[in-house]
């Protein structure tokens, strides 16, 4: 927002070195002509139903992981008239370039505040996504819910092995290095935020068991000596992503 000629002011407890602080967000609401609200979702939650009351006239937009916890005050602004919207970047506070990079837009009934929120990407390559409410937090389970899981369950396996990790990397594969790379990256992030991603999407258990059954129906394979089923595990996932591939190089999007 800055590098295109805003003027940024945040109103955080923990205060800013990089930008101006507004110690009191509610007086300065009116002067505001964009208000991103980036917060722990349930805190984000009240924060817009203050806004609502508030009635403030420039764009508001979120920036949750999750859009169905915010249902009740995303509807709250819109019908108190304000110009609502909701969107979710799909990369970390660290990330610079936005170049294949993706920003989901979700329109919560006011499509005039949608289009200004895009039109703040449009100088940005990033690659802009417009999806219905429900629809981002069922594909966010997958997407954020199951790898996130994915790579905390491996990380836990190996702190709990009693097998150290220096130890391991001097004998891993590409395989090992390329998954230690992303658990190591997944274990730094904020722990309160991951599980607010987990336990408050109501998509959120699907992948958890879909996941649980794979992982067991692996192991009983395994265990039981079936070549054939585990062979089949494998070629499941090769058709799954050969399909994937090839839409990808057609230019058409999955199903």
């Amino acid at each position: 927002l800055r590098s295109q000629g805003f003027e940024v002011s945040v109103a955080d407890p923990a205060g800013s070195e990089a930008f101006a602080v507004v110690e009191d967000w509610r007086d300065a609401v009116p002067d505001q002509d964009v208000i991103v609200v980036a917060a722990p979702l349930q805190v984000s939650a009240g924060l817009m139903e203050e806004l609502a009351a508030i009635g403030p006239k420039g764009l508001v937009f979120d920036v949750g992981s999750l859009k169905t916890p915010l249902r009740p005050a995303l509807k709250k602004l819109v019908d108190a008239g304000v110009r609502a919207t909701s969107i979710h970047p799909m990369f970390g506070p660290d990330t610079r370039l936005l170049s294949g990079r993706h920003v989901i837009f979700v329109d919560v009934g006011v499509p005039d505040a949608t289009r200004e929120a895009r039109q703040l990407f449009e100088s940005t390559m990033a690659e802009q996504v417009t999806m219905e409410l429900d629809e981002h937090d069922r594909l966010i389970a997958y997407v954020l819910g199951l790898s996130h899981a994915l790579n905390i369950a491996f990380a836990a396996a190996l702190a709990e092995s009693g097998e150290g990790a220096r130890r391991l990397a001097e004998i891993s594969s590409t395989t090992f290095d390329a998954q230690l790379a992303v658990a190591s990256g997944v274990s730094q992030e904020n722990p309160e935020l991951y599980f607010e991603i987990q336990r408050l999407n109501d998509h959120g258990g699907e992948p958890l068991a879909a996941l649980e059954a794979a992982v067991t129906k692996l192991r009983a394979r395994v265990a039981e000596g079936d070549a054939a089923g585990f062979v089949a595990m494998m070629e499941q996932g090769r058709q799954y992503f050969s399909r994937y591939h090839r839409q990808r190089q057609g230019g058409t999007p999955p199903p």
